[in-house]
């Protein structure tokens, strides 16, 4: 019998001891097999790695050394990955159910010729008991990008060949390289992508991008370079779309 597609889960960390355990347990409880396991630590101090070392046997690379901040460490984490899928979950982020990246495979199973799938998100709270934003998204089309949307990215599964086609995050967006990367691979490429209509992921409440006002308006001023940087001009609806797009995951 053939062996299953191997898929990598790339979880980066710094002085996450309060909830790198969730995470860790989260991938690990997965039904899907063939699982490569990477955690990338940027040399956390508050006794991270205490809580990694019991898990050390069913995780295939932790790697624990200075970074230039979470962008820096995901490419890590992508460029040390063997699977022929790739994902990345953060380390205060859960998959919301066992069978995750069993669902993954299946779809690119069925449909061999994307490059990527994605899903939807819920933000939790804290304690991961109650709901505070629900990001739906939805099958990709001209104007995913123009109304302000993208892949949650922690839902954002891609193929090493997306990799090696487009690159990997660019360290200049200190906030908004998930954008700039899923509008590389898919409004400037042009790769075919595959919506999961299902949740995959808790995330807690309080992501860098979202962690103050001043952090919201830069992510859409970088958002809006990267259309720049592609020679693209910004649509009008790229403004309000946005807006009305976070306006519905409260309703």
């Amino acid at each position: 019998m053939a062996q299953l597609p191997k898929i990598s889960i790339v979880t980066v960390v710094y002085n996450g001891a309060l909830t790198i355990e969730d995470t860790i347990q989260s991938v690990l409880s997965q039904d899907y097999p063939n699982l490569e396991y990477i955690i990338i630590d940027g040399a956390s101090t508050d006794g991270t790695l205490d809580k990694v070392n019991p898990y050390r046997d069913r995780i295939a690379q932790v790697v624990s050394e200075p970074d230039k901040g979470i962008w820096d460490a995901m490419n890590k984490g992508l460029q040390r990955a063997t699977g022929d899928v790739i994902g990345i979950l953060n380390s205060d982020d859960v998959y919301a159910h066992s069978n995750v990246l069993s669902k993954v495979m299946n779809v690119f199973e069925e449909h061999p010729t994307i490059e990527a799938a994605y899903g939807n998100l819920k933000y939790m709270d804290r304690g991961l008991t109650k709901v505070i934003r629900d990001w739906k998204s939805r099958p990709y089309d001209q104007r995913f990008f123009e109304y302000g949307e993208m892949p949650p990215h922690p839902t954002f599964f891609a193929k090493r060949s997306l990799y090696d086609r487009v690159g990997y995050l660019d360290l200049n967006f200190r906030l908004g390289a998930d954008y700039e990367l899923c509008f590389r691979a898919m409004r400037v490429h042009q790769l075919p992508t595959k919506w999961i209509d299902d949740c995959l992921v808790h995330m807690r409440i309080g992501g860098e991008s979202n962690r103050s006002v001043k952090n919201i308006v830069d992510q859409h001023r970088l958002n809006m370079k990267a259309w720049t940087i592609h020679g693209l001009p910004v649509p009008l609806s790229f403004h309000y779309g946005k807006f009305i797009h976070r306006l519905k995951q409260f309703l």
